[in-house]
This record gives structure tokens, C-alpha cells and sequence, in this order.
């Protein structure tokens, strides 16, 4: 049983390193313009679309761009995000999906004439959480854990140290699907691109903890 514990993690580890190619995702909503060229994808982002429900404001949207792959169990994405934000919540990041009424999206969200890094959490409503930044940045990195039944959120200015935005429930064993999104609720469009995207499998936690109660 030993051997079969250490086996599984070499195997998750060996997977590590592997970029989700982007060939390989289909279109939610797919945006007039967008190419995908040196594993990016950069996208024209569609005039007046966004994703929410009800809350605060009593509408529901559900029409921005969403390029996506679908995963079950726990894992780690993460993506370099960069964009030509113009008008009052022009956004762009990641987005992990079970379907219309339960949805997470976070990244960075121009509002006010501010960079914000934004989190919005649906279920059912939405609801909406943004921490400013000092002054504006070319790119910002997102990180989401999925974890059990919690998705943990971060966000990086170097790839290196990462800071927590959220923690979020999201029902655990169901497929999600997870990938790149923007909008542009107020505005006219405008030019997103996303960079080295990566999905890494993690290990069940029940799983890991059954082998090493079982272990022989």
C-alpha cells in the first residue's frame, strides 16, 4: 500500500509542469475577434456583456466570453492576465463554472478610473468583493485552489509571492468548468490576452488521507 501511496504522488507530480493546451477548450459565448497564437489567447472582449445574478442591481447577465476546459476533483489554475481596460468594469481573469447559478469569477477589474482586483462569488445572486491597487499594473497573475468544497483566490505581480483575495464555497465532487473570461459590462469592447495558463491536478484530500490511514 506504500508503494502504491508514493506512486500516486509521483504521477501527480510528474503532471506539474503541463500547460493546459488552449487548442484543446471550446467557446461559452465566443467573441467575434480572437486568436490563440504561442499558447495565448488574445480575444476582443464583446460591447456590453458580463456575468451576474440579480443581486444589487435585479438584473442577470450571462453573455461575456468564456474559454474553457472542464475538470472534476481538486485543482490549482492560474493565468498572466493583461488588457486594454477603457470604460467603468471592463475585467478580465479566470472563471470556474458549474452552471449558470453557481459560478466564482476573479481577476482584475477597471473601475473608477482603478485598477481593482475583483471577485465576484454566485450562488443563486451574486455578490462582489475588490481590492484597489495603489496604481495601475500591466499584468496581474490570478491563482484559484479548488479544494474540497472551497476555492481558495490569489493574485501575484511576479509569478512569485502570492496574496490571498478569497475564500469562496464552491460544491465539491462536480465537474466545473474552468478557463479564461472578461467583459465589458459599460463599454465598447476591448483587447484581453492571457498568458501562460496552467490547470494542475491535485490529489484528493480524502484520498490521501484514506491511503495514509491504510498504508501498509
Amino acid at each position: 500500500m506504500k508503494k502504491l501511496f508514493f506512486t500516486l504522488i509521483a504521477l501527480v507530480s510528474a503532471q506539474l509542469g503541463m500547460a493546459q493546451s488552449l487548442n484543446k477548450m471550446q467557446w461559452f459565448n465566443e467573441p467575434e475577434q480572437w486568436e490563440i497564437k504561442d499558447n495565448s489567447l488574445t480575444m476582443f472582449v464583446t460591447p456590453q456583456s458580463d456575468y451576474w445574478r440579480i443581486a444589487h442591481y435585479g438584473f442577470t447577465v450571462d453573455d461575456a466570453p468564456f474559454y474553457y476546459t472542464t475538470y472534476g476533483g481538486e485543482f490549482e489554475v492560474k493565468v498572466k492576465v493583461s488588457g486594454d481596460y477603457k470604460q467603468r468594469f471592463d475585467q478580465a481573469g479566470l472563471m470556474l463554472r458549474i452552471d449558470h447559478e453557481n459560478y466564482i469569477k476573479t481577476g482584475i477589474e477597471f473601475v473608477d478610473g482603478k485598477f481593482n482586483l475583483s471577485t465576484v462569488v454566485t450562488h443563486k445572486t451574486s455578490d462582489w468583493s475588490v481590492i484597489t491597487l495603489d496604481k495601475p499594473v500591466p499584468y496581474v497573475w490570478i491563482k484559484a485552489v479548488r479544494r474540497l468544497d472551497a476555492v481558495e483566490v490569489f493574485y501575484s505581480l511576479d509569478d512569485k509571492e502570492y496574496t490571498m483575495m478569497r475564500t469562496a464555497w464552491l460544491q465539491d465532487n462536480i465537474p466545473v468548468m474552468v478557463g479564461l473570461m472578461a467583459a465589458s459590462p459599460d463599454g465598447k469592447g476591448f483587447n484581453a490576452t492571457f498568458e501562460q495558463f496552467k490547470v494542475k491536478h491535485l490529489p484528493d484530500c480524502r484520498r490521501l488521507e484514506w491511503l495514509k490511514k491504510n498504508a501498509e
